[in-house]
């Protein structure tokens, strides 16, 4: 019998969660139907209400702006999810009792196997632009990558409860600054995650074009080239560092651009999207998910293969 998986949000018809979703279970030969709903923070408590055991659901990714709400829509809530009090997951476990609903957050493995594929180590000197939902995810991926402070650059630090309670969660220390200091504030340093919506870092984009030398600092922070964008033929060498664009439509971002054309390693956010949906993949269906199966899935969204 067929199973079911969907990603909720609003709006949710750019999501290529679908795409990543459905190739991996065709490589896998999973019988597993997945598709996109459109749901409201309003409406998700009768959304989840009527989700019946008989439908053989198996998951829900989660995205906007449904990652806080869900966590009172389920049984119980694992790992980072329960750090954070954000999740992007659930995973429906079948027990002696029924089924139980499952939290976690994969948001926070997609970001730190995207950024140690792209040759960020442990440590890095880095800064997070953006303090909503998911920069929890990013302060604890830089927690699980050993680093103890980093910088949070904010439009309102009125607005960045969700950050500062994430930095308390995990115990990293984490400094509000105005988003208008985020240029000079990343130069130099060995890893930027910006968690902006789209277009929202275009001011920071500008900002960067105009540093002088591309606005390299004297010992600053350098990475081996390990990134690129849509069309390059080689990977830069002499790095600024690596800035990971949780947006990724439309790509390439013009803040990617920017640090890009300064030399910078860039990882698209669909490269973040495509790990966290590795982890979803297998708490949902409990398979292995090999390399063979992660090309198929970079092929769906035409995400480039690393190698």
């Amino acid at each position: 019998m067929s199973r079911r998986a969907a990603v909720l949000g609003h709006p949710i018809g750019h999501s290529k969660s679908p795409a990543l979703h459905r190739a991996a279970y065709a490589k896998l030969g999973l019988d597993i139907e997945y598709s996109a709903i459109d749901v409201t923070v309003e409406r998700l408590p009768a959304f989840m209400a009527g989700l019946q055991a008989g439908d053989d659901w198996c998951g829900l990714s989660v995205t906007m702006p449904l990652k806080t709400a869900m966590v009172d829509e389920v049984d119980e809530v694992r790992g980072a999810g329960a750090q954070l009090g954000v999740i992007n997951t659930v995973a429906f476990e079948a027990t002696g009792q029924g089924v139980r609903r499952i939290g976690h957050n994969t948001d926070v493995a997609g970001i730190v196997d995207a950024v140690r594929n792209a040759g960020v180590t442990e440590q890095p000197d880095s800064a997070i632009l953006g303090g909503g939902g998911t920069s929890a995810a990013a302060i604890a991926a830089l927690r699980e990558l050993g680093s103890k402070h980093v910088d949070v650059f904010v439009r309102d630090a009125g607005r960045a409860a969700e950050a500062k309670a994430a930095a308390a969660a995990v115990g990293l220390s984490i400094h509000l600054r105005p988003l208008a200091e985020a240029a000079e504030g990343m130069a130099g340093l060995d890893l930027v995650i910006s968690t902006l919506p789209p277009r929202a870092a275009d001011g920071i984009a500008t900002q960067l074009e105009q540093l002088p030398d591309g606005g390299r600092l004297p010992g600053g922070g350098r990475l081996p080239g390990a990134g690129r964008l849509p069309g390059d033929d080689k990977f830069p060498g002499d790095a600024w560092g690596v800035l990971l664009d949780v947006a990724y439509d439309p790509w390439p971002s013009r803040i990617a651009e920017a640090w890009h054309s300064r030399g910078g390693v860039v990882v698209p956010g669909l490269e973040m999207l495509l790990y966290q949906a590795v982890e979803q993949i297998r708490l949902f269906s409990g398979a292995d998910v090999t390399a063979d199966v992660i090309d198929v899935m970079c092929d769906s969204v035409g995400l480039p293969r690393r190698v």
